[in-house]
């Protein structure tokens, strides 16, 4: 397996005491455009829609809004919360929009779309902290296009009541996602909005009340985090039974954001993915320029393999038993 090194051995793209550090060749991506990707734009501007490609500053933008993929961002662009590593407008969200569930669904529906993928901001202004919202969107898609399927990337409803985690649970989305983001130690520099253990029970309790629902979470990497603390949000991921996991590189969205601790190299998320899978992950996705929702949807089609599989090769196993 190949060796990860630790955090502190910088790579040879690091410049010591620069506020912004110079991207390595591995992560540059080409600037957007082309017809398909104004097409895109354009369909997401009719239709008054958010993105989180654009809202979070995704640097896969132009490929995917290139091949028709946008993941919809609901209940509003201002968000209550203010994570250190996040691009998105922080303040008073406005009303909840009683038209967005029916602009997604056509969405999916102009797009011809097989796999759409549904976020938000935190809304912890509100009592259910949006859930109702990621509901009627679900129902509204399935309605229009029955076809397609739904993974949703939720915020993490903390203090909401339990009834809001059951609804969505019950609209039944195909993929149930939401990002531990980085290792516990570092939450409250990243993530001081939200708590470890919070976040990882949350995509538990999916799992408890249907385990049908593939569930899915992801780290950023290049935060400051330790190789053995990674391995061990993995062991806590597999212990909660998260089907997916997602690893990426961290990239300074603003001056304004936490600083890029270091540039980690694709032979180390290569290492980290051969761990994860060792782990018992059905699905791992570990490059520096993945993200949640980069290739959602050949991603899916492969984890409804895998667990075809699995289960496949358990039928077995219990019949071998058997005799």
């Amino acid at each position: 397996m190949t060796k990860i090194p630790a955090p502190s051995e910088k790579t040879s793209s690091q410049t010591s005491g620069s506020s912004f550090r110079t991207k390595p060749d591995w992560i540059r991506v080409r600037s957007p455009g082309g017809v398909a990707f104004t097409e895109t734009k354009g369909l997401i501007r009719k239709l008054g829609l958010s993105t989180v490609c654009e809202e979070a500053a995704c640097p896969n933008i132009g490929e995917c809004w290139t091949k028709k993929q946008a993941t919809v961002m609901i209940l509003g662009e201002i968000c209550t919360r203010a994570c250190a590593f996040c691009n998105v407008k922080t303040g008073l969200p406005d009303k909840v929009d009683p038209m967005e569930p029916g602009h997604v669904a056509d969405i999916a529906a102009e797009m011809k779309l097989e796999h759409i993928v549904i976020t938000s901001v935190d809304r912890d202004d509100l009592e259910d902290g949006g859930a109702s919202q990621f509901v009627k969107v679900i129902e509204a898609v399935k309605a229009r296009t029955p076809e397609t399927t739904i993974e949703i990337l939720t915020p993490d409803f903390r203090n909401k009541p339990e009834a809001a985690l059951d609804a969505i649970v019950k609209a039944h989305p195909d993929v149930f996602n939401h990002n531990l983001e980085t290792v516990p130690r570092l939450y409250p520099t990243i993530r001081p909005g939200a708590r470890y253990y919070t976040s990882l029970r949350l995509l538990e309790k999916v799992k408890e009340r249907d385990p049908s629902i593939f569930t899915k979470s992801g780290l950023m990497l290049g935060l400051g985090e330790a190789r053995l603390e990674v391995h061990q949000v993995m062991d806590d991921m597999r212990q909660a039974d998260i089907d997916f996991l997602t690893l990426g590189q961290y990239l300074r969205p603003t001056p304004n954001h936490v600083e890029v601790s270091e540039f980690v190299p694709p032979e180390n998320f290569k290492a980290y993915a051969a761990t994860a899978r060792a782990k018992g992950f059905s699905m791992v996705a570990a490059s520096p320029l993945t993200r949640s929702s980069y290739y959602a949807g050949v991603d899916f089609r492969r984890l409804k393999k895998a667990r075809m599989k699995k289960l496949a090769n358990n039928a077995e196993k219990i019949q071998g038993e058997a005799f």
